[in-house]
């Protein structure tokens, strides 16, 4: 008997805008702009309220919008949305097809009291035991769900793409007496798992040094942080040094990178890591931390990778950076090399697709038996 012909419609759940600039919703956004141009229909269920943490109202107008949804549709739902809201998950497990999307899991943030680190994790926890299965962006994090009790075979990888960059030009390097100059460039939200406040203690200690940093992304999402961070930088003296743009679109953040001659990310954890898989397209050396899924996007040749949170170890490869450039040539040269086995983003559609179908195709919820 020749099998059905697999549905080619879905649900994409967001816990915002699409049109956000965050790497979790640019994922989103590539993701559902390659299924559409290649014949997938694609309906956006856009929430608001905050997500993780949504208020009442938000909860309601949630609940209020999946049960207008069609028996048996196929929702795939960032679980920045569909781990906060176990509840309706369950409620609708066997009415609809849940497809979880993770980026990373929600109570590995950083900055959380333990009491609200366990009661993201039991909600997520909650939410994937409806799901009928779970598509995640790196092995890391496909590894990170198996303390979830999501079962490995209903987890697929599908890492981002990398839109194609041409190589980095850096900086004009004008030495002053203090060394060659050098401009270092961050991109990420300003969120406390990012890790920015370490970067600027590590930088203080380096003032000697010929640099500046610019710091591109969100400044509004945690204004706690934002106004911390801006402080900081005044109390050590680095405004004449670093430099807060907030969210810049893609030609503005693609002129920062092709001006950058290195590359700095102090993540406490990534599930991925979509602004180094950018620097890497862009030639540039990478200085980072191990947290999380860094390590499997950044080659050893590439860049070096310190424990995340420890300030001295970051300023220590900062100043090897800063005072070697001979080095940072080679790695540099590493990052090009690596920047030659990337993936474009249809690849990564295409395989998000093959996930899809092969969660179609199977059927009960990704609890673990």
């Amino acid at each position: 008997m020749t099998q059905a012909p697999l549905p080619r419609r879905i649900v994409f759940m967001l816990p915002g805008p699409l049109e956000a600039l965050s790497g979790g919703t640019i994922y989103d956004r590539q993701i559902v702009d390659g299924l559409r141009r290649t014949h997938w229909q694609v309906d956006l269920l856009a929430l608001t309220g905050g997500f993780p943490w949504p208020d009442a109202a938000a909860r309601d107008e949630a609940a209020r919008r999946v049960a207008q949804l069609p028996d048996g549709a196929c929702v795939v739902a960032d679980a920045l949305a569909f781990g906060a809201m176990p509840d309706i998950a369950q409620r609708h497990g066997r009415r609809l097809r849940w497809v979880a999307l993770v980026h990373h899991p929600l109570a590995l943030e950083t900055g959380l009291t333990a009491e609200r680190q366990q009661q993201l994790f039991a909600s997520e926890r909650g939410a994937l035991a409806a799901a009928r299965g779970v598509i995640v962006t790196s092995a890391t994090t496909a590894s990170a769900l198996t303390g979830y009790g999501v079962a490995p075979a209903l987890v697929h990888v599908v890492e981002p793409g990398t839109r194609a960059a041409p190589l980095a030009t850096g900086s004009p390097h004008t030495g002053d007496g203090h060394g060659v100059a050098c401009t270092l460039l961050c991109v990420a939200t300003l969120t406390p798992r990012k890790g920015h406040a370490v970067l600027l203690d590590a930088l203080a200690g380096l003032q000697d040094r010929n640099w500046t940093l610019h710091c591109v992304g969100d400044t509004h999402r945690d204004a706690a942080t934002t106004s911390d961070l801006r402080a900081r930088i005044a109390a050590l003296g680095l405004a004449q040094r670093v430099q807060l743009h907030g969210e810049l679109d893609h030609a503005a953040l693609q002129a920062m990178y092709q001006r950058a001659d290195a590359f700095v990310l102090p993540s406490y954890y990534e599930g991925y890591g979509m602004a180094l898989a950018e620097a890497l397209a862009s030639g540039l050396p990478i200085i980072s931390t191990t947290g999380g899924a860094i390590a499997d996007t950044v080659p050893a040749d590439a860049g070096v990778l310190v424990p995340p949170g420890d300030s001295a170890a970051l300023r220590t490869a900062l100043a090897r950076l800063l005072d070697e450039p001979h080095w940072r040539a080679e790695l540099a040269a590493g990052a090009r090399r690596a920047r030659a086995r990337l993936h474009d983003w249809p690849v990564a559609v295409g395989r998000f697709a093959t996930a899809l179908d092969a969660i179609n195709r199977g059927a009960g919820a990704a609890r673990a038996p």
